[in-house]
């Protein structure tokens, strides 16, 4: 796929978002000039990080959708699948392909088929229900394992600043 057939790809799925927003999150460009570099903005889902407002952005190959986005949070966030700088680690965004070490299937990988749309919506529902097994922030899921009420007071703690820079 050509860098203009992605970034007509792009384009179009971000008209769509406009069009049709889905709740939960809303999308736009980090720089009007740059289809590859998107900000996204998450609403905390229910009973997890649930009134914050968590700013990540997605950097998108220029063989996009054949190769996945990079997503990482700008805003501050303690979560087991979520590196400390960031940077997202949820199987749908693995460069496609059987894994190396095992852990994950050729399917449950990127695939093509994905879109922005979808992305979120796993990314959220990874938000809500974590993967201790496969965690990136090591110290959180055995914070969320072993001591639950320290997690939640992290996690909430991060939801008031995400609330104290929205405002």
């Amino acid at each position: 796929m050509s860098e203009l057939q992605s970034s007509l790809l792009l384009k179009k799925q971000l008209a769509e978002l406009n069009k049709n927003p889905v709740e939960g999150f809303s999308a736009g460009l980090i720089d009007e000039n740059d289809i590859f570099r998107w900000e996204v903005l998450i609403i905390g889902p229910p009973d997890t990080l649930e009134g914050g407002f968590f700013k990540a952005h997605l950097y998108f190959p220029k063989e996009y959708p054949l190769r996945p986005p990079r997503m990482k949070f700008v805003t501050e966030i303690w979560h087991p699948n979520i590196e400390k700088n960031g940077d997202v680690c949820i199987s749908i965004l693995h460069e496609p392909g059987d894994d190396k070490w095992g852990y994950e299937k050729a399917s449950e990988r990127w695939l093509p088929v994905h879109t922005v749309e979808t992305i979120l919506i796993s990314v959220i529902s990874m938000l809500a229900d974590p993967n201790d097994e496969s965690p990136a922030n090591v110290d959180a899921a055995k914070e969320w394992r072993e001591s639950y009420t320290d997690f939640k007071r992290k996690v909430a703690r991060c939801v008031r600043k995400s609330q104290e820079e929205c405002s």
